[in-house]
């Protein structure tokens, strides 16, 4: 019910990109969105939430990507333990032996060596691809994500045989604040969808994919989720699913299909690696198109001379991403993704109304039906899945927001060229930056 609950969510949310991403194909996702309708600031805090989204949104992909991995390894190859898991997991495990880690682990001086190198390397694999070009890293994508398609295929047919109808009761133990509480976390699921938008200038004939790709692959994602979660809940009881690191891998194990979780366990590699592509391609083409509005310093718009890609920016994304997941720990980072990303999502679902009523000449060859009631109606969506959250969830937030406010004065504001007289969004789209 949860997945059922975001995806008529993010399907209102996608109406409303699937709109400014055909009337406006620009890099930049919500942030060129929100600049064309709401003005620079909010922009500006667009921009630096989708942050959230992408780059820190990575760090706890990147953490659940290498538990996959040590699940994939086991039995053939044993890292040692203070090698695969992060000096803040550590910390923050409620969990004796992993919590015992502080003690144990090979110490320099007093500091504990906790590093999650797996996670470590598959972010600098991911971001030495992304620097090579678009069309090298789409092939790479496009292998994982048929790869995914047939593992989970494989998961949904065994585990529907081991299905316990008694798992399934009581159906909402919780009840809907369960459901509720439930939906702001497992949005992280749907973090995303929008990442096509930032390749809006990489797009063939954009006004027409865009939205095709936009609402096609969220129609897809929905019913896979709901699928995959009735199954996973069937086949073991749900408490037991909170504290598994890689839960497909451990339903399976649990009901006796060893061997069948081992390929999941690969599947989930694969499909994680693709997801880490996906986010480090967005990433840096937001910055672009920041710094392409002067409210980034100009060398995060360059782009390589060979790879046509925004090097700069995507290799410090890269880094950015592999030194914090390096020591960091996955679950703190997916609350803080959510809100920031919900927000983006509800000013987009705003926007298009106001330009609705701004500029309701401008070409649109994709319309939102109803606009004013799939508009309104998204954003008190996303704004009611948001008070799901926990209230440190909102502390942070709000902290985030203070900080990207300061950096905007301090910077944006002084460099933008909105106050040189140039406008914010050209009308027609400029050549791509890459092939």
């Amino acid at each position: 019910i949860s997945f059922l609950l975001l995806g008529a969510c993010c399907a209102l949310a996608g109406l409303c990109y699937a709109e400014l991403a055909s009337m406006i194909p620009q890099a930049g996702s919500a942030y060129a969105y929100s600049y064309a309708t709401l003005g620079e600031l909010v922009a500006w805090i667009i921009g630096w939430d989708l942050i959230l989204e992408y780059a820190v949104g990575n760090v706890a992909v990147a953490i659940s990507w290498g538990d996959y991995f040590k699940s994939l390894l086991g039995g053939w190859f044993e890292m040692p333990v203070w090698l695969t898991t992060g000096y803040r997991t550590a910390l923050l495990s409620s969990n004796p032996e992993v919590h015992g880690l502080l003690d144990t682990a090979p110490h320099v001086g007093p500091i504990p060596i906790l590093v999650n190198v797996p996670a470590f390397a598959i972010v600098a694999l991911i971001t030495w691809l992304l620097m090579l070009g678009v069309r090298e890293s789409a092939r790479a994508n496009n292998i994982m994500v048929a790869v995914k398609l047939i593992v989970l295929t494989l998961f949904i047919i065994m585990g529907a045989q081991h299905i316990n109808p008694a798992n399934y009761h009581p159906f909402a133990p919780n009840g809907f604040t369960g459901i509720h509480q439930g939906a702001a976390i497992v949005f992280f699921a749907y973090i995303g969808f929008d990442a096509i938008s930032t390749a809006a200038e990489e797009t063939k004939n954009p006004q027409r994919n865009l939205p095709i790709g936009i609402l096609g692959g969220l129609a897809i994602c929905t019913v896979i989720y709901v699928i995959i979660g009735y199954v996973l809940t069937g086949m073991v009881p749900y408490q037991q699913l909170g504290t598994a690191a890689d839960p497909l891998a451990f339903a399976l194990n649990a009901t006796g299909l060893t061997n069948i979780a081992k390929i999941v366990a690969l599947g989930a590699v694969f499909s994680m690696a693709a997801v880490l592509l996906v986010f480090q391609y967005g990433q840096p083409r937001i910055f672009f198109a920041m710094a392409r509005d002067g409210l980034l310093p100009k060398w995060a718009s360059k782009v390589h001379g060979k790879y046509r890609t925004p090097y700069i920016t995507t290799l410090l994304t890269g880094l950015f991403v592999a030194l914090w997941s390096l020591v960091g720990d996955a679950g703190e980072t997916y609350d803080l993704t959510n809100i920031g990303t919900l927000f983006a999502f509800a000013l987009v679902c705003i926007g298009v109304i106001v330009l609705r009523h701004t500029d309701p000449e401008r070409r649109r060859p994709f319309r939102v039906p109803f606009v004013h009631v799939v508009g309104i109606a998204g954003a008190g969506l996303c704004i009611f899945v948001m008070r799901g959250l926990p209230h440190l969830a909102w502390v942070r937030f709000g902290w985030w927001l203070v900080i990207g406010i300061v950096l905007y004065v301090l910077y944006g504001f002084r460099h933008s060229t909105l106050r040189r007289g140039t406008p914010p969004v050209p009308v027609e789209p400029p050549p791509p930056i890459a092939k």
